[in-house]
């Protein structure tokens, strides 16, 4: 390990905390030990990064400085920090928590305060980037919470990433990520009515979207997803669960602030269809299966 290198453990190690947690231990750090609700996902890990597969959160993080967690939704920030036996705050004096999972704002703010209230502190540290990216440490990170927590463990986040945004307080990037992805997740329905009109319509759809490429249709969506939509290849890298849950996220910010933001629901509205279909595992590029005509399930 570097003389830079900090104690780090991982809480949810699916795709984005298993490959954040390989970035770190290239870049110096010792993983302490991980854990997730999932344990078959956890002893090949730990067999890989030589650390310890916790049973429980308490002994996850007992030799850690620093704890990131990757989970799916609010109730799981809920669980793992406020209402599990033995949860992450039950011994957590001096620790920092640097929590990645897009969530809604208000939930960051309610862990924030309780970590605190037990001697700990937190960041958001919101992701706008993909698994690969994970891996290679080049993720791009808005941070939210207090700016002395922040700069205490740059060196752990910029480990992971290639750019840092501070944002302001806690909550705070935590809206911002959901602005992000409630516009990609638009940006990838409108794509998949483009090409699906394309194809309908007999038009070259690689030759369209060289055309898109070059015009006001562009869009990062365009690059990510375009080929997988053509090909109905939906293997997951960002998953129509967490489409539809973020989209939601964004929706419930946009009712509290008095505005009906009608393409979002819309949009919500595509997912939640793919979901009580029974395909809320796939890529949200799973979205195309809705809108090319003569699909299966169109």
């Amino acid at each position: 390990m570097s003389s830079s290198g900090r104690r780090i453990a991982f809480v949810g190690v699916g795709k984005m905390g298993a490959n954040m947690a390989r970035c770190l231990k290239d870049a110096g750090h010792t993983i302490t030990a991980i854990y997730d609700v999932n344990e078959s996902l956890t002893t090949p890990l730990a067999d890989e990064l030589n650390c310890q597969a916790a049973s429980n959160l308490v002994d996850c993080i007992a030799q850690a400085e620093v704890v990131i967690t990757v989970v799916s939704d609010d109730d799981a920030m809920r669980e793992i920090f406020l209402t599990a036996e033995n949860h992450l705050l039950s011994s957590a004096g001096g620790k920092i928590f640097i929590n990645c999972a897009t969530v809604s704002p208000v939930v960051h703010v309610e862990i924030e305060s309780a970590a605190e209230a037990a001697g700990a502190h937190t960041l958001e540290a919101c992701m706008a980037s993909s698994i690969s990216q994970a891996r290679e440490g080049s993720l791009y990170l808005m941070i939210g919470g207090k700016e002395e927590v922040f700069d205490s463990c740059k060196d752990v986040l910029e480990h992971l990433s290639t750019r840092l945004r501070f944002i302001g307080k806690a909550g705070e990037a935590a809206k911002v990520k959901a602005l992000v992805n409630m516009v990609m997740n638009i940006n990838t329905a409108a794509l998949a009515e483009g090409l699906g009109l394309g194809d309908a319509l007999g038009i070259d759809l690689n030759m369209l979207c060289e055309i898109f490429s070059q015009t006001g249709a562009n869009s990062r969506v365009l690059e990510t997803d375009a080929e997988d939509m053509i090909g109905r290849d939906h293997e997951c890298w960002f998953s129509i669960d967490h489409a539809e849950k973020d989209s939601g996220i964004a929706n419930t910010l946009a009712k509290d602030a008095g505005l009906n933001l009608s393409l979002s629901l819309t949009t919500q509205d595509l997912y939640q269809r793919m979901q009580d279909l029974g395909l809320g595992g796939l890529d949200k590029s799973g979205i195309s299966e809705l809108t090319f005509k003569g699909r299966t399930i169109s």
